[in-house]
């Protein structure tokens, strides 16, 4: 690679703001969870908007679910069948199986960073700070694979009652 070509190539990261520094770092703290890291990671490059509010939503709908909210399970089998990206359902399958309080926990701190993540995007935006571009982490807006069925009724498995935290 020539000296031009390589200036060219550094010169799109210098003076701007990398957005997902928080979740780079977050990624690869050893102070974090295995999930926590993992869901950091699965958020780089998405788009700030969309991934809180995409947080938010799978969130809310397991909590739903753990409460026993009317219509809860068909919402969040819905999340899971949806015909878009597959970012919500990769966040719900990090988490599946781990217990409902550690999965509730570690989407809320998700949200928190993501919420973070928002509020400097948007003070940047106001000021005209030039901010990285965020690289996209999916190669297209529908799902890779098989999605679930949505269903209203959905049988949950037992790190929705036995989860060790509940006792306590």
């Amino acid at each position: 690679m020539d000296e031009e070509t390589l200036v060219m190539k550094r010169s799109v990261f210098i003076n701007r703001f990398d957005l997902d520094i928080t979740l780079r770092d977050a990624s690869v703290d050893l102070g974090n969870r295995p999930t926590r890291r993992m869901l950091a990671a699965a958020a780089i490059g998405m788009d700030v908007e969309d991934s809180y509010f995409s947080t938010v939503e799978l969130r809310e709908a397991v909590e739903w679910v753990h409460e026993g909210v009317a219509g809860a399970k068909l919402k969040l089998s819905m999340i899971l069948g949806n015909e878009c990206d597959d970012f919500q359902r990769c966040l719900y399958y990090i988490l599946a199986g781990r217990g409902v309080v550690q999965m509730l926990d570690d989407l809320m701190w998700l949200e928190e960073l993501l919420k973070a993540r928002g509020k400097v995007a948007g003070k940047l935006a106001k000021r005209r700070v030039a901010t990285m571009p965020l690289v996209k982490p999916y190669v297209a807006s529908e799902p890779d694979g098989p999605v679930v069925k949505p269903d209203r009724d959905f049988r949950q498995g037992a790190s929705w009652y036995l989860d060790p935290t509940l006792a306590e």
